[in-house]
């Protein structure tokens, strides 16, 4: 499966983060007109004002800048699910989460490109990787039972509920589906696996 996360930006070239805005702009702009299979790299170079060698210094092809365009609501997410201390309480989601669903709307056409039912495609994997690594630091700090297993079930469910719901495949607002997933994910941290 090809790699879709850039190479690192170096700290002492700034020139190299500004063309990496421009063009993430320059997508998220083009996606908010035309679905993400119909954007062009002729179209997003032209809107970004840069030229298209440009374009491929920085990114392999179009999907892997709309990933890296798209990151942002991979850290909102692992942050909206992490936003919590203490006993987590089922029925109440951290209002992180509440907000993460809601401001989703926007770009959703976008986030459907890349995130497949199930929690397949490009997004999916970047999502399940940072969630999997969250989940297990915080759960191997306060030195929960079984980090690698429920790690793995709470990035699996999260990024599987979240494209299904985006994919129309599980009804409801973007409230009622903070609340159930929030649910889900505390009953798999608190299963007793021994």
């Amino acid at each position: 499966m090809p790699e879709h996360r850039p190479a690192p930006e170096p700290q002492a070239d700034p020139r190299a983060a500004r063309t990496r805005a421009k063009l993430r702009r320059a997508l998220l702009d083009e996606c908010a007109q035309h679905p993400l299979a119909e954007v062009s790299v002729a179209a997003l170079v032209r809107r970004a004002g840069v030229g298209r060698a440009t374009f491929y210094l920085h990114y392999g092809d179009l999907e892997a800048l709309a990933v890296d365009a798209c990151a942002d609501v991979v850290r909102e997410a692992v942050d909206a699910l992490h936003a919590w201390r203490g006993t987590a309480d089922p029925a109440s989601p951290p209002p992180a989460l509440l907000a993460f669903f809601a401001e989703l709307a926007p770009r959703a056409g976008l986030y459907r490109a890349l995130l497949l039912p199930g929690g397949a495609g490009p997004l999916g994997q970047v999502l399940h990787e940072d969630l999997r690594a969250r989940s297990h630091t915080e759960r191997s700090l306060v030195g929960a039972p079984e980090p690698e297993l429920i790690a793995s079930a709470v990035a699996a469910t999260f990024a599987g509920v979240l494209a299904d719901w985006l994919h129309g495949l599980i009804e409801g607002d973007s409230d009622r589906i903070a609340h159930q997933v929030w649910r889900l994910l505390v009953t798999l941290h608190r299963t007793p696996l021994r």
